[in-house]
């Protein structure tokens, strides 16, 4: 693992972390050009997927030197899962990812359906995947991020005291816009690239209609949310329905007075390629010097 890292992705560190609940996640660190060489505090960017986007998102930290572009230093952090349940990261990740009480949407039922009579599932793994669905625990994900991890990190790093930054994609996405919804404290700037609002009784509406009065002196974080042109406008049921959701959701945003704090993407990209297209969008928008 080391040196396949050190040969693809330069100056990133893999390391295992054992949450207090007793699940270990895999953690890739990639730290900027210069800072070997530097003394200077920089903030965290959070990336979720890890096992899946880091070869995507990792490379990009070298963005922060492009003299074209204005985006702020950060080391980056991409967390995901380790050992045999690295392997399983596409169903486990409901687990930590989608909020607790998130109801399964029809579309999401009729896409598992599809995928077991087509050979794409087995029976046994979409009984697996929603198992993981239907007991989800985001809240208790987004407690190790912001009191494990991110004091773990502080020890190990040079890290500044503020400007840290959160990005996820598909169900991250939805994470990331739970994330900005509660609120932490921890992050300054959320990106929740294509999120998989997949029910039109999402808990991101119940919590969008709690939000607060925006007061004058509001330091709630920036959120950017894209959603890709192949899921708005493509011929997949599911991320139609998807993107209408995260549509829906934007407006009750703005209906609550959080346009100041709330920018929005459409990529010419589909749901697989969109990863990169969306963090990158994410970096130049709400990360910058």
């Amino acid at each position: 693992m080391s040196e396949m890292l050190h040969g693809c992705l330069p100056d990133t560190e893999y390391l295992e972390v054992t949450a207090r609940s007793g699940r270990r996640f895999g953690v890739w660190v990639t730290t900027p050009p210069g800072y070997a060489d530097s003394t200077e505090p920089l903030p965290l960017v959070y990336v979720l997927d890890g096992n899946w986007t880091v070869g995507f998102t990792a490379p990009l930290v070298v963005s922060q030197a492009d003299p074209y572009l204005t985006i702020a230093p950060y080391i980056q952090v991409s967390v995901g899962y380790a050992g045999e349940e690295a392997e399983d990261w596409a169903q486990i990740r409901n687990r930590d990812l989608v909020p607790p009480g998130e109801p399964v949407g029809d579309d999401t039922l009729a896409t598992l359906r599809a995928a077991r009579e087509t050979g794409a599932m087995t029976q046994e793994q979409v009984d697996a995947y929603l198992a993981e669905l239907t007991a989800s625990r985001a809240d208790a994900f987004l407690d190790f991020l912001t009191d494990e991890l991110h004091p773990h990190l502080r020890s190990r790093l040079r890290v500044s005291d503020s400007g840290h930054g959160l990005f996820g994609y598909s169900y991250g996405g939805l994470f990331a816009l739970y994330a900005w919804l509660r609120e932490t404290g921890l992050f300054a700037s959320v990106g929740a690239g294509s999120p998989g609002v997949a029910s039109a009784h999402s808990q991101v509406f119940t919590l969008v209609e709690a939000l607060p009065e925006p007061g004058e002196t509001s330091t709630a974080p920036r959120l950017h949310i894209t959603l890709n042109e192949a899921e708005l406008l493509g011929e997949i049921p599911f991320y139609r329905g998807m993107a209408r959701h995260v549509l829906a959701v934007v407006e009750r945003m703005h209906a609550r007075g959080r346009s100041e704090q709330v920018t929005n993407a459409l990529l010419r990209e589909t749901h697989v390629t969109g990863v990169q297209a969306s963090f990158l969008s994410y970096l130049k928008t709400s990360h910058r010097r």
